[in-house]
C-alpha cells in the first residue's frame, strides 16, 4: 500500500567510517541534519566530526558490540529527536529486529522493511522465494544445525549436495563467514570457523552449505522499489574480479554479458523484487557458471552496498538520497521526489 508522505528532518546514520560519511553527504545535500553514533574507540573518527551531532553508544561496550547495540541506538534516536535511521551496510543493516525497532519507535527505517528482510535478508529463505519466482538457483542446504551435536548430519548435507562446496553466513555480507570446503578434512572446523566469524560481524552465527562453482563470473542487478509498487533495475554490476571472498575491482556494464544475456539478467532480478513486494535499494546476485553459460540466484542484499557508487557513475543517480526520498514516500518516476 502506498504510504503517507513524511518528510525526514532529522536523520541518524547507525554506522560508522566511510558509509557513515556518504550517508551524511547525501542526507546534507537534501538540507537534513545528521546524528552520528561512536564507540569509545571510535570518540575521535572522522564520522563522528562530520555529523551535527554525534553520541556515544553502547555503554562501554567493544568496538563493534557497540554499534549493534539496538536498545541504545534507540535510545539515542528518541533523545536526538530524529525521524529516520539509516543503517549503512554491515552491522545492524540486514537485521530485521532492527527494522522492527525503529518502526515500533515511530522511526522511519531507510530499507525495506523487518519481514521483507526476513524473506530476502536470510540467503536460505531468499533462495526459497528466487525458486518459487522461477529464478534458477544453486544447490545448497537449509540452515546447518549448531555444533557439535550437528556434526555428523553436517557431514551428510556436504556429500549430498557434493565437494567442493562452500559454507557461507545465513545473514549478512561482505565475504563474512564464508570458507570453501574442498573434501570431508577439516569440514567440521571450517563450519565452526565461520559461524563463529558471522556471529561475531552479524549478531547471527548461522551459516548454510552452497555448491562450488569454479569458474564463475559473480554479477549483481541494483534494484529500487518505492512505497507506490513500482520497482526498476539499474542495470547491473561485474564483481568477478576478488581476494578471499571480498569484492576487489567492481565495473559496470559487465562486458561478457550481451543485451540479451544482460536483459535476462536483469529481468531475473526484478523478478524476486516483485515476488518480495521490494521497496527501497537492495542488490539481487548471480553467479554464471562461465564454461556453461548457466546462471544462478546466490542471495539479496537488502540494504545499499559498497560499491553502489559504481551504480551512481553509471546512471547518474544518487542511490543514497533516492533511498532517503522513497522512504519519505516519493514515487519512482517523478525525479522531484524520488531523483529516480
Amino acid at each position: 500500500m502506498p504510504t503517507k508522505k513524511r518528510k525526514i528532518r532529522k536523520l541518524l546514520v547507525a554506522n560508522r567510517s566511510e558509509i557513515s560519511i556518504r550517508v551524511m553527504r547525501a542526507a546534507t545535500e537534501l538540507g537534513i541534519s545528521t546524528v552520528a553514533i561512536y564507540s569509545l574507540e571510535d570518540r575521535f573518527a572522522l564520522h563522528r566530526y562530520k555529523a551535527d551531532e554525534s553520541y556515544l553508544v553502547g555503554d562501554g561496550k567493544g568496538p563493534i558490540e557497540a554499534y549493534l547495540d539496538i536498545q541504545d541506538i534507540i535510545r539515542i534516536a528518541t533523545e536526538a529527536d530524529v525521524d529516520a535511521i539509516h543503517p549503512g551496510y554491515g552491522f545492524l543493516s540486514e537485521n530485521p529486529d532492527f527494522a522492527d525497532a525503529c518502526e515500533a519507535a515511530g522511526l522511519i527505517f531507510i530499507g525495506p522493511d523487518g519481514d521483507t528482510m526476513r524473506s530476502l535478508g536470510s540467503k536460505v529463505a531468499a533462495r526459497k522465494l528466487a525458486s518459487a519466482a522461477g529464478v534458477p538457483v544453486m544447490p545448497a542446504s537449509d540452515p546447518l544445525p549448531t555444533l557439535p551435536d550437528g556434526a555428523d548430519r553436517i557431514r551428510q548435507l556436504a556429500l549430498e549436495i557434493g565437494y567442493p562446496i562452500m559454507v557461507k553466513a545465513t545473514w549478512g555480507g561482505g565475504g563474512r563467514g564464508m570458507r570453501v570446503i574442498e573434501s570431508a578434512d577439516g569440514l567440521i572446523d571450517l563450519v565452526d570457523q565461520a559461524s563463529r566469524e558471522a556471529a561475531s560481524a552479524f549478531g547471527n552465527g548461522e551459516v548454510y552449505l552452497e555448491k562450488l562453482v569454479r569458474n564463475a563470473r559473480h554479477v549483481e542487478v541494483q534494484v529500487l522499489g518505492d512505497h507506490h509498487g513500482t520497482i526498476v533495475h539499474l542495470f547491473e554490476r561485474d564483481c568477478s574480479i576478488q581476494r578471499r571472498h571480498q569484492k576487489v575491482v567492481e565495473r559496470a556494464p559487465a562486458v561478457f554479458l550481451d543485451d540479451e544475456a544482460r536483459a535476462f539478467l536483469c529481468e531475473q532480478g526484478l523478478k524476486i523484487a516483485r515476488t518480495a513486494n521490494y521497496r527501497n535499494a537492495g542488490t539481487v546476485e548471480f553467479l554464471q557458471d562461465a564454461d556453461s553459460g548457466k546462471v544462478y540466484f546466490i542471495e539479496v542484499n537488502p540494504r545499499i552496498q559498497v560499491e553502489h557508487t559504481v551504480t551512481d557513475w553509471v546512471t547518474g543517480i544518487d542511490l543514497v538520497q533516492a533511498q532517503i526520498r522513497i522512504a519519505e514516500g516519493g514515487r519512482i518516476g517523478d525525479p522531484e521526489s524520488s531523483g529516480v
